[in-house]
Order: structure tokens, then sequence, then C-alpha cells
């Protein structure tokens, strides 16, 4: 029973210490969409938070000099900012097929890429 739970837990581990591989471009350019949506979201979060501290704080006030108590000055705080639509990032550019050689050979051919030439033939045997 001992010796189960001993080879049990040694192929957990070894599962567990896997690497995983590196990320592609395409889901580190998703990271960085990810990323830039929620810094805006959290600008606007901060944003309608802000509004609504402002219309708390003018209400307190309104109610305060209604009961005819003495009203407190105002906290002089930066003005509330606007964060904006949501602009998404333009993808990076890519190099055209022509650019990248994806399509060629880096080499010169020298014979058509099909023939009727057996591979013991191609490669010198009879």
């Amino acid at each position: 029973m001992r010796t189960m739970i001993v080879v049990t837990a040694a192929l957990i581990g070894g599962v567990a210490s896997a690497t995983l591989p590196a990320p592609s471009d395409a889901v580190k350019a998703k990271a960085a969409e990810t990323a830039a949506k929620s810094a805006w979201s959290d600008k606007v979060a901060l944003y309608q938070l802000c509004l609504s501290q402002d219309r708390t704080a003018e209400a307190y006030r309104r109610a305060q000099k209604a009961a005819g108590k003495p009203v407190p000055a105002p906290v002089t705080a930066p003005p509330c900012a606007d964060p904006g639509p949501y602009v998404a990032q333009a993808p990076a550019s890519a190099r055209p097929l022509e650019a990248s050689g994806a399509h060629s050979p880096p080499e010169t051919a020298t014979a058509p890429p099909s023939s009727r030439a057996t591979a013991a033939q191609i490669n010198g045997k009879k």
C-alpha cells in the first residue's frame, strides 16, 4: 500500500513539473489585448467611482444645509477623468508572404519538383 502511494506521488510530481511550450505570437498578442482592455475597464471603474463619490458628497452637503447644520467646505480634488470609449490597439504589421519567403525555398531549383525517377535512381543505387 505504501509503495502504491509513493509511486502515485512520483507520477503526479513528474507530471506537475513538466514545462509548457513558449506561447506563440498570436497568444502573446491576445494577452496584450486582454491586458489593455482590462486596464481600460479599471479606468472606467475609477471614473464611475469618482462620479458616485462626487454625487454622495453633494447630497450630504445639501442634506446638512437643509437641516440647518454647518456645511463643511468641500475638499478640492482633481476632476474626474473620463477614459472615453475603448479603442483596440492596431495589430503589429506582419511581413507579407512575398517578403517572408514562406512560399519558396531559399535555394534555386535545379530540377523540377517531381520526376519519374525512382528513389534508387535518385540516391545512386540500383
